[in-house]
């Protein structure tokens, strides 16, 4: 692939731009089925790996080594950010998933307003006039139509550190940025403990559901219900922050 406007990197990095892109290529092919694990069947994971590939493509052409940060963590950023966009330009999710979530994050309000507490799952269902299978069923779909900055970016302290931007900023920019991150640690801070562990090594550590599953000593589909909760939770407490 032919390099437009390749940057010229400081005489000490050995590397070009080119053997940056077939060195890291796995980590595309990584956040690619990391990403894809917990999205429709529709969404294929050669196109999120299509897309990865500009983001690397992009990271090598603006890498700035004299700025601190490695150059996979900047290129992390740029590839996940790259898949998120293509995802953004598709929303496979119908109308009748976005009413579902609704339902739920409006039984989820009405549950905790009167009880002062995080909503239950069994709660949730039947404030839905549910089974909690059916539940379950709502809440794997409507997470996987949904996709998160936070979540699928994998923002953390570490990665908004110096060095990871190629231009500065706008003040108003990093005000709302920083308001986010402000907002998102609470959020997640105030989830059950053992949502908020899931969340953890899910997007910290960045281990699968398999592997979290065998930490936590349940199914991976238990996990992946833990997750979904959180997940919406999450997008619950943003919404009425917005509201």
């Amino acid at each position: 692939m032919a390099m437009r406007n390749a940057k010229k990197y400081d005489a000490s990095q050995l590397e070009t731009a080119d053997e940056l892109v077939q060195k890291h290529g796995a980590m595309v092919h990584r956040i690619a089925y990391h990403l894809s694990a917990r999205l429709p069947a529709s969404v294929m994971v050669d196109d999120l790996i299509q897309a990865g590939m500009l983001g690397l493509l992009d990271a090598s052409q603006l890498y700035d080594p004299t700025q601190g940060a490695s150059f996979e963590t900047y290129a992390t950023i740029r590839i996940r950010g790259s898949m998120l966009d293509e995802l953004r330009r598709n929303d496979w999710a119908p109308k009748s998933v976005h009413r579902k979530e609704r339902e739920l994050m409006a039984a989820i309000r009405k549950i905790e307003g009167a009880t002062g507490r995080d909503a239950r799952g069994q709660e949730i269902a039947e404030e839905l006039d549910i089974s909690l299978d059916e539940y379950h069923a709502i809440l794997q779909e409507t997470s996987n139509c949904r996709v998160l900055n936070f979540v699928d970016m994998g923002v953390t302290e570490d990665l908004m550190g110096e060095g990871m931007q190629s231009r500065q900023p706008e003040p108003s920019q990093t005000v709302q940025r920083d308001e986010f991150k402000k907002q998102l640690v609470e959020a997640i801070s105030s989830l059950p403990e053992r949502e908020c562990f899931v969340v953890s090594m899910y997007y910290d550590d960045e281990l699968n559901l398999k592997e979290i599953g065998k930490v936590l000593g349940v199914s991976e589909s238990r996990v992946s219900q833990l997750l979904s909760q959180a997940h919406l939770r999450i997008r619950t407490k943003f919404a009425d922050i917005e509201r």
